[in-house]
C-alpha cells in the first residue's frame, strides 16, 4: 500500500519593523540631500554670473590635503564600526579619536580658507554672487561637519568613561551613516566648487 505524502508547512518568517534609529537617520539623510541639492544647483546656476571680482579662479586653491583627511575619516570610522562589533573597545576608541582628528583637520582647513578669503582676498558673503553661493554651500557642509564632530566626540567621551559597550554597536553604525553622508556630500561640493566652478 502506497504511503500518502505528508505536506510539510513552510516555516513562516515573522516580519519585523525596521529599526527606528536607522529609518530616522535615512529619512534625515534624504531630507538633507534635498537641501544640499538646492544649494548645489544654485551654485552651478550662478557660476560666472558675478559682475565684480574676485572670481573663483583668482582666489580658490584646491584643498587637496583637507579633502584627503575628510575622505580618510570614512575609512577610520568604518574600522571603528568593526572594532565595536568585535568588542575591541580600545581599538574602537582609537579609531573614533582618529576620525574626530581627521574631521577636525578638515574643519580647521575650512576656517583657515575662509580667513584668507575674507581678510586677504576681500571675499565676503555680500561681495558678489560667487561669495554668496560659495559661503552658503561650503558653510552648509561645514555646519554638518560640526554636528557630526559633536556627536562623535560625545560618543568618544562616553566610551572613555565606560558607558559605550558592544551592545551599542548598531546605534553607532546608525550614527556612522551620518558621517559617511557628510563625506559623500563633500565629493559633490569639492567637484562643483573647486573643479567645475574654477
Amino acid at each position: 500500500m502506497a504511503s500518502i505524502p505528508v505536506m510539510q508547512e513552510k516555516p513562516s518568517t515573522e516580519w519585523k519593523l525596521p529599526d527606528r534609529g536607522t529609518v530616522g537617520m535615512i529619512a534625515l539623510i534624504i531630507g538633507e540631500s534635498a537641501l544640499f541639492s538646492i544649494f548645489v544647483v544654485a551654485y552651478i546656476f550662478y557660476i560666472g554670473k558675478s559682475t565684480s571680482g574676485p572670481t573663483p579662479a583668482q582666489v580658490l586653491d584646491i584643498p587637496v590635503f583637507m579633502t584627503i583627511c575628510l575622505w580618510s575619516s570614512s575609512l577610520t570610522i568604518w574600522f571603528a564600526e568593526r572594532a565595536i562589533e568585535r568588542n575591541r573597545m580600545k581599538t574602537f576608541a582609537s579609531f573614533l579619536a582618529l576620525t574626530i582628528a581627521l574631521g577636525g583637520i578638515f574643519l580647521g582647513g575650512t576656517v583657515a580658507e575662509w580667513h584668507r578669503l575674507i581678510f586677504h582676498d576681500g571675499l565676503t558673503i555680500s561681495t558678489n554672487l560667487f561669495g554668496t553661493t560659495f559661503y552658503s554651500l561650503v558653510g552648509l557642509h561645514a555646519s554638518h561637519v560640526i554636528v557630526g564632530l559633536t556627536m562623535l566626540t560625545t560618543v568618544l567621551i562616553l566610551t572613555l568613561t565606560g558607558h559605550v559597550k558592544q551592545q551599542h554597536a548598531h546605534r553607532f553604525k546608525t550614527l556612522a551613516l551620518y558621517w559617511h553622508f557628510v563625506d559623500a556630500v563633500w565629493v559633490v561640493v569639492f567637484t562643483v566648487v573647486y573643479i567645475l566652478g574654477r
